[in-house]
């Protein structure tokens, strides 16, 4: 989840990519819309792939999404000691 690429004949960052939750190729454009209310795991794991592999900054995915700092890093904490399961919002005591 922490590989970025960039085409080298074009220094835009919108080549740039990360490989997301799912093994595949992950870019600005593949995010979740900054008007997402409903975070699935999905959609939780991709934004912390982008900020791990450095597609978007914390404070970018932050403000981009509203949410605050602590809410990101909880996200990263479950995913590191869980896996995709604890991202879940639902029976949360199963995994924490």
């Amino acid at each position: 989840m922490t590989v970025v690429a960039d085409n080298a004949a074009s220094p835009s960052n919108s080549d740039a990519y990360v490989i997301g939750p799912d093994g595949t190729p992950l870019t600005l454009r593949d995010l979740p819309p900054p008007s997402t209310k409903r975070w699935v795991i999905r959609r939780k794991a991709e934004v912390v792939a982008a900020v791990r592999g450095g597609l978007l900054t914390l404070e970018e995915a932050c403000e981009r999404y509203t949410l605050t700092v602590e809410e990101f890093i909880s996200w990263q904490k479950a995913i590191d000691q869980f896996g995709l399961p604890g991202l879940r919002a639902t029976r949360v005591q199963q995994y924490r």
